[in-house]
């Protein structure tokens, strides 16, 4: 099945500000996007209105997937139906170790109608797979047995949220700035494992200022958020042009969004980040 994400028309609040207005995005299986953009005009959000944060209020219009309204489902819902969020700050959760979490985590995405208490994906079936994606993203086996995220350098935690898609296997990935904080290394590292677990089997929304990580994952389509809406898109090209020159030519060709972003930005009272 070709699965569709699909985002019309999306009016986007926190706390009453607007933050994105207007947001139209398609995305098919099997296709990488980049989503770039200056400080302030709205990435993030997106990603994390997607992915279902109750921290921002959808005003208007729809995210959909496969034809499914996704508006009323919680964060744990939108997994179960296909959506993936690798977070660009990690949390930490002492006490839980990684193969435990990603075995309860898999076996809820792939079993959706699951009940509490009904029993887990076979332990020997589940280290046989853990097994195989930890060895083709040259982990040590040592990693599984760490608390989630608990003492991680920024490195290993972004490596954590790799194996988390490798092995939850959605039908959509957002990876929110997973070269944040990396050096240039850790990046070309990171971009390389993305590819290696099989990009083309997933749609893929990169969030990033940067191109190293794309070095791995050209993007067929490089969107440009400016003010809480995509401004223009283009092909890998775009994305080039933004890397080695900056914004200068997105911020005169569309002054008004301009606008919007330096107000955005220049509100500091907001709780939860714009991106």
């Amino acid at each position: 099945m070709n699965h569709v994400l699909r985002i019309e028309n999306l009016h986007v609040s926190v706390h009453g500000k607007p933050i994105l207005r207007g947001v139209n995005l398609e995305l098919q299986h099997g296709s990488t996007h980049a989503l770039m953009g200056p400080n302030g005009s709205g990435k993030s959000t997106l990603g994390l209105v997607i992915a279902g944060h109750p921290g921002y209020e959808v005003t208007e219009g729809v995210i959909s997937l496969d034809g499914v309204d996704l508006s009323e489902m919680e964060a744990d819902g939108r997994a179960r139906a296909g959506i993936f969020m690798a977070f660009q700050r990690p949390v930490s959760v002492p006490g839980v170790k990684m193969a435990d979490f990603l075995r309860h985590a898999t076996t809820n995405v792939r079993r959706p109608d699951r009940k509490e208490g009904e029993e887990l994906i076979p332990m020997r079936e589940f280290r046989k797979e853990l097994k195989e994606k930890m060895e083709q993203l040259r982990m040590d086996p040592e990693f599984a047995r760490r608390y989630v995220n608990e003492g991680f350098s920024g490195g290993e935690m972004k490596r954590a949220e790799i194996l988390q898609l490798a092995m939850l296997q959605p039908k959509f990935a957002i990876l929110d700035e997973t070269d944040s904080g990396l050096d240039a290394d850790a990046v070309r590292l990171a971009s390389a494992s993305i590819a290696e677990i099989g990009r083309e089997k997933m749609g893929l929304l990169i969030i990033t200022h940067h191109d190293k990580l794309l070095e791995h994952n050209p993007p067929d389509f490089t969107h440009v958020m400016l003010g809480g809406r995509i401004v223009e898109t283009g092909g890998v090209e775009l994305a080039q042009e933004l890397y080695s020159k900056g914004y200068e030519r997105i911020r005169n060709a569309y002054p008004d969004a301009d606008r919007v972003n330096q107000e955005m930005l220049s509100e500091e009272s907001t709780e939860v980040a714009v991106g």
